[in-house]
């Protein structure tokens, strides 16, 4: 797994918003584009190559550069466009949410020409490629958030979890119980004062992995304008052992 992009709502100076490329034996996914990634995506990969995109949830800063990966697909002047559209793979709603947001800046047939677009309810387990994935549901802003996990179709290898944008969550720690890699959410520094919550703080991030016995502990989702070494400090308080935080570029292998 590649970070492309680790930002929070606003991208960091340079960086990019939520993006993360996956690669399992012949299957090349990307799990979540918000904006600023399509171009992180190009310096790593032939984006015509990519088989999937999975989206956690349709706040902007996890779906912005479905649209400049679009105009890519269908109009690209090197003449490397795809003849079959990309698989996109949105929670329940994410179609119409799609044609409503884009409709004015590409026509709402835009996605669905360059992307094979289904829908996905919070539970279901879903096959891209040699990439199995399990979804479940977490409490965040956007009705429909899912954290999901990543594991590879044939067995063995390793397991990773992406918690996706959430507020505190015993789903979470259960979802992720004991698995190899979990990569969690660190946006705030303080807790929200007023319920619904929707985010964590580092320390959180670093309770719900300890609580879920990760094995590996990778913080996301947060700022560069937030002190790095109180972030480590507070999420490494928490986890009760040492904290990888997500970098773009960053390399992981599960």
């Amino acid at each position: 797994m590649t970070v492309l992009g680790k930002s929070p709502a606003f991208a960091d100076l340079g960086g990019a918003c939520s993006g993360y490329l996956v690669r399992e034996g012949s299957t090349t996914l990307v799990m979540d584009i918000g904006n600023g990634v399509f171009g992180k995506l190009r310096a790593a990969v032939d984006y015509t190559t990519v088989d999937a995109v999975v989206i956690s949830h349709m706040h902007a800063d996890h779906t912005l550069d479905l649209v400049p990966f679009a105009y890519a697909l269908l109009y690209s002047p090197s003449g490397s466009v795809r003849e079959e559209p990309v698989r996109l793979v949105v929670p329940v709603g994410g179609r119409d949410a799609l044609r409503r947001i884009v409709g004015s800046w590409g026509g709402e047939e835009l996605m669905e020409q360059a992307f094979a677009v289904e829908e996905y309810a919070s539970g279901d387990e879903l096959e891209v490629g040699d990439v199995r994935i399990r979804t479940q549901s977490v409490p965040h802003f956007h009705p429909n958030t899912n954290a999901l996990e990543l594991t590879p179709r044939a067995g063995g290898g390793g397991r990773v979890t992406y918690g996706a944008d959430h507020g505190p969550t015993d789903a979470l720690v259960e979802f992720a119980r004991d698995t190899d890699l979990l990569l969690i959410e660190a946006t705030l520094v303080e807790p929200e004062e007023e319920a619904p919550r929707g985010h964590i703080t580092p320390r959180e991030a670093g309770e719900h992995g300890r609580r879920a016995s990760a094995r590996r502990l990778v913080v996301t989702h947060y700022s560069d304008l937030i002190d790095r070494a109180w972030l480590r400090a507070e999420a490494e308080e928490g986890f009760g052992g040492p904290v990888t935080f997500a970098a773009e570029g960053d390399v992981y292998e599960v």
